[in-house]
């Protein structure tokens, strides 16, 4: 299982929100190129980079994060937030991105996001599937649709879907756990999609669950940040 962090970036810093409320938010780090120097650091991979200025005014913000990011270290990153078209995905790959993830685009442009995927390749584009109750929620979570999440995974899967981020919006940032059965459940029903857990990850155990349950990656948020899980035991965990 991959360990995937995430850094979320607002006016350049490093910051979270909970539930995505931009008015809980929580600043970590003001250089977030040196954050991921330092998981670079630890053996880990991959990076989760996450525009938050850009998701709000649906254009690509914080470019030199991006850029900063993919020149200084060697981790592969994938970057959501602000992607809308297809001005933008070109320049996220061209900053440095490996990989973007898309999920209000995927629903409210589907034809755009499957061009995407004719163009780039399954492999380079993740799908955001961030689900309450099962039903896809979108721009940032402001608005669920009466989209059925496994659904919506299934119909991008035959389209050409490799990757999934999912994200059990009650989940997210309340370190309370993260959504396994759900996570199963998907595994179950699409065993051929690599599927990235996201919210609710709180210990080390959440992670071994997780593996368990066979994730192909995780993302880890606040848990890191707020000192529950260490960048150590972080570390140990990408060796086994």
């Amino acid at each position: 299982m991959e360990i995937i962090p995430a850094i979320d970036i607002i006016d350049g810093k490093c910051v979270r929100l909970t539930q995505g409320d931009y008015n809980q938010k929580k600043e970590y780090a003001s250089d977030p190129i040196e954050v991921a120097k330092r998981f670079e650091a630890a053996g880990i991979r991959r990076l989760h980079l996450v525009d938050l200025d850009g998701a709000k005014v649906k254009r690509i913000v914080n470019k030199d994060v991006l850029k900063g990011v993919c020149q200084s270290t060697s981790l592969q990153v994938d970057f959501g937030g602000g992607v809308q078209s297809d001005e933008d995905i070109a320049l996220a790959f061209q900053l440095g991105a490996e990989q973007v993830t898309g999920g209000s685009i995927a629903v409210k442009n589907p034809d755009l996001f499957t061009n995407w995927l004719q163009t780039y390749g399954g492999d380079r584009l993740i799908l955001g599937a961030d689900a309450r109750n099962r039903k896809i929620a979108i721009s940032g979570w402001q608005e669920t649709t009466a989209m059925d999440l496994m659904d919506f995974i299934k119909d991008y899967h035959q389209r050409g879907v490799q990757y999934v981020i999912c994200t059990d919006v009650a989940k997210d940032g309340l370190l309370q756990g993260p959504s396994l059965a759900l996570y199963r459940e998907i595994m179950e029903e699409i065993p051929e999609i690599r599927l990235i857990a996201s919210g609710g990850v709180a210990t080390v155990q959440d992670l071994e669950d997780l593996e368990k349950a066979g994730v192909y990656g995780t993302i880890i948020g606040k848990a890191f940040y707020e000192g529950k899980i260490s960048l150590a035991e972080l570390s140990t965990f990408v060796q086994n």
